[in-house]
């Protein structure tokens, strides 16, 4: 018997998932008895005052009380996935009960669109910046994640010009996600059409949108991407996470919009790795189903809170040296700017620095895209504007000091 440390796999070794890995020195500061203002996770249950709307809660506890604790189908519960299918045909594209696949939120549904589509040497193009298991996901299949830039200097719009200089053969998706997480950005109709009339030429990729944020869009001028296309794959993605404020649940889905009928394949091998993998909870469907078929106009203060709360953060990031930010059109993050030529090149340091100095708890934009992400920081804003504001006091108050101890030491 030796002392050699058992092998774990390469692939799962070099994930890194930048929103989670910074809680982790925040909770050894915690340990100390530090509280720490907490900015860095789109939680919307973990801001006070944005609670999952109790219809919704009423009905998951009904199911459970009712014994609805066994397994539904693989695919979902028909009436959720009937449900799902309304509601996007009210966006635009002609859903069926049989398009849509209920899933362990998006995350999952992403896992299960990567294993049935990707081999060794296909490309998935998102855009850069983006949400991390995009990065991460397709090398687990042999695939790799090649990003297409979003112009930092123009609201983060997309690089028309950059995607279309990536596609080859070898693309299997590109990736929507809009509005779009971490920048905020919102993809106008025009650009969704661009975007789908450069895919057209190559018939074996597919878009894959992810609409997780589409009822928080504050630019009026969302479109649901798979309403656009008449030729093009469009598989899409949302849940009950972030317009329902039910994250917990874990309960997403994918539908796929297939004008062409030319997802025979892709279809059959989805339904088998979703048999495979049994269901999604069958109580927090009832209660997405009850979110879907319910009165929504509880929704409309949620956004009205959540648009002044943006608000004050532009406003106050506008005065203060070494921030700048492109104005968010949706969801609830802000890509910030770092001007400061050092923590320019130094977003992560400067997450730690400020975590463990001044008690907030932010995400490195590089944690996003190493290149595109690199010098800014995300931001959640659905917290209480009192804590926004303390946050931002803190922010100055580190900022102005790191900025008189370098020029100290250059005076030294």
């Amino acid at each position: 018997m030796t002392g050699e440390e058992v092998r774990a796999a390469s692939r799962a070794l070099s994930i890194e998932y930048a929103i989670r890995d910074v809680v982790v020195p925040a909770t050894a500061l915690e340990a100390q008895g530090h509280e720490i203002l907490k900015l860095n996770i789109g939680d919307p249950i973990a801001y006070p005052g944005l609670p999952t709307p109790p219809h919704m809660v009423d009905a998951y506890a009904q199911a459970v009380h009712e014994g609805m604790n066994g397994y539904s189908p693989s695919y979902g519960l028909p009436e959720l996935r009937e449900a799902v299918a309304a509601d996007e045909r009210s966006k635009g594209w002609p859903a069926t009960r049989d398009d849509i696949y209920v899933c362990h939120g998006v995350t999952e549904a992403l896992q299960l669109l990567f294993a049935g589509v990707l081999e060794t040497g296909d490309v998935v193009l998102a855009p850069g910046p983006h949400y991390p298991p995009y990065m991460a996901y397709p090398q687990m299949y042999g695939a790799s994640t090649v990003e297409y830039r979003l112009d930092s200097n123009d609201g983060w719009r997309i690089d028309l010009d950059d995607l279309a200089s990536k596609m080859n053969e070898n693309v299997r998706f590109v990736v929507l996600i809009n509005p779009n997480n971490p920048t905020g950005n919102v993809a106008t109709p025009d650009e969704v059409d661009e975007v789908l009339r450069i895919v057209e030429s190559w018939p074996q990729c597919m878009v894959i949108a992810d609409e997780i944020y589409d009822g928080l869009d504050f630019t009026g001028h969302h479109v649901s991407v798979a309403s656009r296309s008449d030729s093009v794959p469009v598989i899409t993605l949302n849940g009950v996470s972030k317009v329902y404020f039910a994250p917990g649940w874990r309960i997403g889905w994918f539908g796929l919009h297939d004008p062409a009928g030319r997802l025979g394949s892709v279809r059959e091998a989805l339904e088998r790795l979703l048999r495979s993998r049994l269901c999604a909870s069958t109580p927090a469907q009832q209660g997405f189903l009850a979110g879907l078929n319910g009165d929504r106009s509880w929704m409309t203060p949620y956004v009205e809170r959540v648009k002044a709360q943006r608000q004050r953060c532009l406003d106050r990031i506008s005065g203060i040296d070494g921030l700048e930010v492109e104005a968010p059109g949706g969801a609830f993050y802000m890509f910030v700017r770092l001007t400061d030529p050092w923590w320019s090149t130094n977003d992560k340091q400067f997450v730690l620095d400020l975590l463990h100095e001044e008690h907030v708890l932010l995400v490195h934009g590089s944690g996003f895209s190493s290149e595109r992400g690199s010098g800014h920081v995300r931001l959640v804003y659905l917290a209480d504007v009192k804590v926004l504001d303390e946050a931002f006091d803190r922010i100055e108050r580190f900022l102005k000091r790191s900025k008189m101890a370098a020029m100290s030491e250059m005076d030294s």
